[in-house]
């Protein structure tokens, strides 16, 4: 119980301190994306009318927004990590830096944020094949396979997993399956969240549950170094949605989607709940399968389902307001993720 205790203290105060930190580098970074001009672009009226009907006042908008929260959690990292090496007192109380815990989601968070940042940059110059520049969507999943395949090889080669928990019955052991099914989680869940990333707040929000739930997971798991990350995570997401919520100073951009998403499925792949993660990442779900269902559609069918996708835009072209759909949101989130939490307890005990 000390431990745990303990343990508990630890990861509220860096989740405290990390918050604290966010705020502070936001008007930096903020004055930089100014000065530079790194700002959203908005596609064209043609290709997506409903999208430029509620977000052609948005244009100009400062982006690349998401470096506050990845940054504060790599600064973070790196301070206490050094701090616990070269200097003697409690400084290895906040150190999370382990290679079995918290390597590989770190890794994961700064390579997917390099390759968002650069996105965002190209986008803001509109450089590249993207309406409004930036790297096309099928660039964008060669970069997501890329660091899917290198972590798949991680975990299989050299960490040696190959077992996949199905709650109520237990842990499979699936072999060579867990390179693909590893694949697909992570690619499923970078562009599931660079879908989302389209509201005031929405993206921040519902990432926001997903770790609160994946921490508590990780945490009653005892891996407590990885609980430590997950809060230091979410202490720097509430301070981005400080200024990202209706009407949002700064966006996210991909450098903070892509490396949600991909710490998100990297996450639930270490602590062995995939299967949960429908739960507790339940919109990014609903909005990828909008995507899918309304391009399957238009292509076998000829014709829409959805007035607009990712299926946040749809609710706005019924009426709702960008803050409705992104409150709503965000309810369903809480709910979703809750009711993942109370099925992974109930399977622990079955």
């Amino acid at each position: 119980m000390d431990t745990v205790i303990f343990e508990s203290i630890r990861v509220m105060t860096l989740t405290a301190i990390s918050f604290l930190v966010a705020l502070l580098i936001t008007p930096a970074w903020y004055a930089f994306i100014k000065k530079y001009q790194v700002k959203k672009q908005i596609r064209e009226s043609d290709k997506t009318p409903v999208f430029h009907k509620f977000h052609e006042k948005k244009a100009g908008t400062p982006t690349a927004g998401g470096v506050i929260i990845w940054g504060t959690v790599l600064l973070l990292a790196f301070i206490f990590l050094i701090l616990s090496v070269l200097v003697d007192g409690p400084w290895e109380y906040f150190n999370f830096v382990n290679r079995a815990e918290t390597y590989l989601p770190l890794a994961a968070l700064f390579l997917a944020a390099l390759f968002g940042l650069v996105d965002d940059w190209l986008g803001a110059l509109k450089i590249g094949g993207a309406s409004g520049g930036g790297l096309k969507v099928r660039h964008k999943l060669v970069l997501y396979l890329i660091l899917a395949a290198i972590g798949a090889w991680w975990f299989y080669f050299r960490l040696g997993w190959d077992v996949l928990y199905v709650p109520f019955v237990g842990s499979i052991v699936i072999g060579p399956w867990y390179i693909p099914i590893f694949m697909f989680i992570i690619v499923a869940s970078a562009f599931s969240a660079n879908e989302t990333d389209g509201l005031d707040g929405l993206l921040g929000g519902v990432s926001l549950f997903a770790f609160v739930a994946l921490t508590t997971v990780a945490f009653v798991l005892g891996r407590y170094d990885l609980a430590a990350f997950g809060g230091v995570t979410i202490g720097a997401l509430l301070a981005f949605l400080w200024f990202n919520i209706y009407p949002a100073k700064f966006f996210m951009g991909d450098t903070g989607s892509m490396s949600l998403g991909i710490t998100i499925g990297v996450i639930s792949m270490l602590t062995n709940t995939t299967l949960f993660l429908p739960f507790f990442a339940i919109i990014l779900v609903l909005e990828s399968l909008s995507v899918i269902i309304q391009l399957t559609s238009k292509k076998l069918l000829r014709r829409k389902v959805f007035l607009s996708t990712p299926v946040h835009h749809h609710f706005e072209a019924l009426g709702w307001h960008e803050s409705q759909v992104t409150m709503r949101f965000w309810i369903i989130s809480a709910v979703s993720s809750a009711l993942g939490l109370v099925l992974f307890f109930l399977a622990r005990f079955f």
